[in-house]
């Protein structure tokens, strides 16, 4: 049955049964990474060698562990995907009334791409509208469209939410960043409004990041999922704006910038036409791929048809081309996120020998293509082995930090679900207390997998390790990570080391077992806490 150090008692229904707590020896876990961030697997880019090998990995473990394939008998989920390299028109041409005008420098001012896999996408005075932060979010009191029609028109919106921009705790969530202060949710709003394109104004502190992240990322390849009807799910033209570009625009327009800004923070402001026109445009080499999410299943003996769900992207950054010869090209993503993908084997092993078998039954999900914009866990939950309304929660393992225990657990998104009591109570079980993630206003909740579950509904938690050390101090964590970040995150050098202190990660993977064994033995659904932005799915999604 494997290694077992504890026992706990679980109430299932009113009653008690004794549960075996498993341990999670060191060398397993290790091996895993050793194998999965070597450079036979050539960073473990979608679409490559490097994928073959990862995909055949992966199954091969979770077949070795005991888990049946969960896609209609299968490990493999084929994800379709478009390959799209953009080539943007050198500027944005801007008219206004009198012959006034304005050219705006594609990557200087502005950059634009289109995730239609179509050889040319192009917008032609096109009416350009201030829609304030794009947002429509009943929960919040808050519709920026009302009234407005932008039907084949260019949408101008502000980056991040109101909360952010006024710090009022009493709107939205305050200085947490919410779903509508992300730049894909106004995308997707755009389109259920019939707009021919959008563009997000960048201003550093709200989105998160430097003008260098969106200049960067739109010189690159963009994926998507392969849809049919992708005139009506995406935009013509997608992109950003800086904020000094935006600033020019709507002075052309007689509009202050900061006078607009504020005002569009405070309820009751009226979106608006501008009087003005744009046309760009961008052509794209598009290559049609198929990538592999692997899915593991334990049946659950009592209610198999209901489920908890444990995720972890695979994939990674692949091969730099461009580097010079002599120079490390192989980004092996050791942390990013061979961790995660190592503890979704081991939590597989762990609930395989777990007596009895849980009445739930438990989803181990190694989805593709999460550096590529999230898109093996988009086609998951669009493809699911059992409805989203009968996932009773999930756990998400992306970048598993070897920072050794800690006295703490990090929750990013701290306070938006019930499946957070859950968690706090395994963690008190370990002596641990949740820690708030230390700068909510960039919502990493909403750029990992779990986002695309929690957009169904699905309650979802996504936890990093804590700072403070029992043996290092209380900010250890703090400067473990801000050396990682500088040194490793998304580069070549995030290898491997056999050095690594993975016990605050074995330490997790037990909290983890925890809280799934938890939910799996329940009748109870959790719900999101009241409030937040995906309450209302979840009840609709739960009434059926």
């Amino acid at each position: 049955m494997g290694p077992f150090v504890a026992t706990l008692a679980l109430s299932v229904g009113g009653t008690f049964n004794v549960v075996a707590a498993p341990s999670f020896p060191d060398a397993p876990y290790r091996k895993h990474i050793e194998v999965l961030a070597s450079d036979a697997f050539e960073g473990r880019a979608p679409g490559t060698e490097g994928e073959k090998k990862t995909v055949d990995y992966i199954e091969q473990q979770f077949r070795a562990v005991g888990l049946e394939g969960a896609i209609d008998g299968s490990f493999r989920q084929p994800v379709p995907v478009a390959e799209m390299k953009p080539h943007a028109d050198p500027t944005l041409q801007v008219t206004g009334a009198g012959g006034k005008s304005l050219a705006l420098t594609m990557l200087d001012d502005v950059v634009v791409w289109t995730k239609r896999p179509v050889p040319e996408s192009r917008i032609r005075n096109a009416e350009i509208v201030y829609a304030g932060y794009g947002i429509v979010a009943p929960e919040y009191g808050w519709d920026d469209y009302a009234g407005l029609d932008v039907r084949g028109k260019l949408v101008l919106a502000l980056v991040n939410d109101p909360g952010f921009a006024t710090q009022d705790p009493a709107l939205f969530t305050g200085n947490a960043m919410t779903y509508y202060g992300r730049w894909d949710y106004k995308f997707a709003e755009a389109v259920r409004r019939g707009a021919a394109g959008v563009l997000v104004v960048h201003e550093t502190k709200a989105a998160g990041y430097p003008w260098d992240v969106p200049r960067n990322g739109a010189t690159k390849a963009q994926f998507d999922l392969r849809i049919d009807d992708f005139e009506s799910q995406r935009l013509p033209i997608e992109g950003w704006i800086t904020e000094d570009a935006a600033s020019r625009v709507l002075a052309l327009a007689g509009k202050d910038f900061a006078t607009l800004k504020a005002a569009s923070s405070r309820r009751g402001f009226k979106a608006q036409p501008l009087g003005l026109q744009a046309s760009v445009g961008v052509r794209n080499d598009v290559q049609y791929k198929t990538s592999y999410n692997v899915v593991g299943l334990l049946r659950g003996q009592g209610r198999p048809q209901e489920a908890f769900v444990y995720l972890a992207h695979w994939d990674h950054l692949g091969v730099d081309t461009n580097r010079k010869p002599g120079e490390d090209a192989i980004y092996n993503g050791a942390q990013v996120n061979a961790t995660g993908v190592a503890g979704l084997i081991e939590l597989g092993r762990a609930f395989v020998n777990t007596r009895p078998r849980p009445q739930r039954s438990l989803l181990f999900v190694a989805v593709t293509a999460e550096e590529s914009g999230l898109l093996g866990s988009e086609y998951f939950v669009a493809h699911p082995p059992l409805p989203a309304s009968q996932m009773a929660g999930g756990l998400n393992m992306d970048n598993l930090y070897a920072v050794g225990p800690t006295r703490d657990l990090t929750v990013i998104g701290f306070g938006k679900s019930e499946l957070e009591d859950v968690l706090r109570r395994a963690a008190q079980k370990q002596g641990r207390v949740l820690i708030r993630e230390p700068a909510p206003e960039k919502g990493f909740y909403y750029r990992s997998d779990h986002f695309n579950l929690a957009k169904k509904g699905v309650p979802m938690l996504y936890t990093k390790a804590g700072v403070d050390s029992p043996t290092k101090g209380a900010d250890w964590g703090k400067r473990w990570l801000d050396d990682y970040t500088a040194q490793r995150y998304h580069k070549p050098s995030d290898e491997y080391d056999a050095t690594w202190d993975v016990n605050g990660i074995l330490q997790d993977l037990r909290l983890y077992y925890d809280v799934g064994l938890s939910v799996a033995n329940s009748s109870r659904w959790p719900n999101w806490y009241e409030g937040t932005e995906f309450r209302a799915i979840r009840e609709a999604s739960r009434a059926k």
